[in-house]
């Protein structure tokens, strides 16, 4: 990927922070976005390898942000290789517990993971389909297609993302390559907020044995984009087959 440019949303996180030192490593010049968390955003920033890549206070809700910062990028670099459209937000609410997702998380969760999403591909379109054009790859989740993950918006916004990845892709082809990368459980962030106990018994429900790491991650977002040419409009799994598990 060297004298590439990517783009990735919400790259301060644990997942997101994975990807971007995967693509620095293979040569890529890399923009971190962030919504309000500016030091995670800076720490990821600091441990990229190489030189020329960028922290910017963007958030995908705001159509006019994600504008700006395509003419930020067009300015800076003139070119974007990668779009990963990583930014999400869930929170934990039992699937049973109809009163406990209220209305302002599930709009608050379709706003960022789909609508967010969709804006940045509609902000950067045109930079992507230059020079020989590019590649979109979505973070969503098997949560998607099992139905099981942190609440019932969430694993529809996923599946939402799914869909969303083969309509652009139909779209934007042939110039733009859209996929989806789809993990399980990935020890980032987010699986601190839950026991040893819990995560011990999602790892024995995984047939590899163990959980996806955000190095995993970003060694198949790289793959996906350099190594991938006639892939579009799939979903790539990241799981260790956890949905073939108990």
């Amino acid at each position: 990927m060297k004298g590439q440019v990517a783009v990735v949303t919400g790259g301060g996180g644990g997942i997101g922070s994975g990807v971007c030192r995967r693509l620095a490593d293979a040569g890529a010049k890399v923009v971190i976005t962030y919504r309000s968390n500016a030091e995670k955003a800076n720490t990821t920033l600091a441990s990229l390898a190489g030189e020329g890549h960028m922290a910017v206070q963007a958030s995908v809700t705001d159509s006019d942000q994600m504008t700006a910062l395509a003419a930020k990028v067009t300015d800076t670099y003139g070119r974007l290789d990668l779009l990963v459209n990583n930014a999400g937000i869930t929170t934990p609410v039992p699937h049973d517990d109809l009163d406990g997702l209220s209305d302002e998380w599930i709009d608050r969760i379709f706003e960022t993971n789909v609508r967010g999403a969709f804006a940045c591909v509609r902000a950067f379109k045109a930079l992507l389909q230059a020079d020989g054009g590019g590649t979109v790859i979505n973070m969503s989740s098997v949560a998607g297609q099992t139905g099981v993950g942190s609440n019932v918006a969430y694993c529809a916004s996923k599946a939402a993302m799914d869909s969303m990845t083969r309509s652009l892709a139909r779209a934007l082809a042939p110039d733009i390559r859209v996929l989806s990368v789809s993990p399980g459980w990935v020890l980032g962030d987010y699986a601190t907020r839950f026991s040893k106990e819990y995560i011990q018994s999602q790892v024995d429900a995984t047939p590899l044995a163990r959980l996806s790491t955000p190095e995993d991650v970003g060694a198949t977002v790289w793959a996906m984009h350099t190594s991938m040419p006639m892939a579009t409009g799939v979903i790539i799994p990241v799981d260790g087959g956890r949905p073939l598990g108990a």
